[in-house]
């Protein structure tokens, strides 16, 4: 049977800008959806997911990358943009073309037109040409990062010289808040499965998300993090931290295990979190709790070797 991992993330708290990125007028803005009635900022899976992919350039190497970000061509390049290693009709691994990591995790598409425009006549019929599309779907899932704490509409004014004796006025959206995001992961989906690993280690030590375009420094490694390793198909705990008067609270994972939905033995808590009342309930439930992410992770990475014989 498949066992899956899924993981509930937390950041510290922090003071999130969009800086050079979408704006209203001279407004800079943060994406923002509604959340249980109120206004809550957002940042995208894909910058989740650009974020990981930059990590593995720079932990891992770039020969282990197909899309490498270029820092002097603020750019991408690609090391194989016709993705050989899965060009396979059977969908298997074909030849000794590398499998990059994050083609193996993340997933990729390459469409293409067909060769002419139209319908071409053969034979006295018509034949309509068919363009092509190579795709990988992404074994790694991703939710988008929704802050903790409702946005207040908080802006700051900034001025900018620019010509002699012209000045550009312009405001940036800022929240003060914590994110939270998860994911999911089947290893047994991966072409290498020990690409699982190298998954544990990019949440642990994410940097700053924002992707390409637009960065701000915004720490995203997790200040508490909730690993689950199951039989289960359903995460059943996503978006499941929420901040309340004392801080931060895991109510909603803790009501899960108690209700039987989620056994303890399968989760394992890593950050501050681990020093609540709450940390040390899901502690005596069974649930393997540690003071330190890096720590949390050691002991998934373990279980996953386990699993995976590697």
């Amino acid at each position: 049977m498949s066992k899956h991992l899924f993981g509930l993330i937390v950041t510290s708290q922090g003071a999130a800008a969009n800086n050079r990125g979408e704006n209203e007028g001279n407004i800079t803005t943060l994406q923002k959806i509604l959340w249980n009635g109120e206004v809550h900022t957002t940042v995208s899976a894909e910058a989740i997911r650009w974020a990981m992919r930059y990590y593995w350039q720079k932990e891992l190497g770039a020969d282990k990358v197909n899309r490498l970000w270029d820092e002097k061509a603020n750019d991408h390049k690609f090391q194989d943009q016709k993705w050989l290693a899965w060009t396979d009709p059977e969908g298997k691994v074909k030849g000794d073309h590398v499998v990059y990591i994050d083609d193996d995790v993340l997933g990729f598409m390459l469409a293409e037109a067909g060769k002419a425009e139209g319908n071409e006549e053969e034979g006295g019929k018509k034949k309509k040409v068919k363009g092509t599309c190579d795709k990988r779907r992404g074994p790694m899932e991703v939710t988008r990062a929704l802050s903790l704490t409702p946005f207040a509409g908080d802006i700051t004014f900034n001025a900018k010289s620019g010509q002699k004796g012209r000045t550009s006025l312009y405001g940036t959206e800022v929240h003060a808040t914590r994110y939270q995001y998860g994911f999911g992961l089947t290893p047994e989906s991966l072409e290498v499965k020990d690409h699982a690993l190298d998954v544990v280690d990019a949440v642990v030590n994410l940097s700053e998300v924002a992707g390409n375009q637009a960065r701000f420094l915004y720490d995203f490694s997790p200040d508490s993090v909730i690993f689950r390793w199951t039989d289960d198909f359903a995460p059943r705990m996503l978006y499941g931290f929420e901040a309340d008067g004392s801080g931060l609270s895991m109510a909603k994972v803790l009501d899960r295990v108690r209700a039987g939905d989620i056994k303890p033995g399968e989760l394992v808590v890593g950050g501050s979190i681990a020093q609540t009342a709450q940390g040390q309930e899901l502690k005596a439930l069974g649930a393997s709790v540690y003071p330190g992410v890096k720590s949390a992770a050691d002991e998934v990475k373990a279980r996953l070797k386990k699993h995976l014989g590697s």
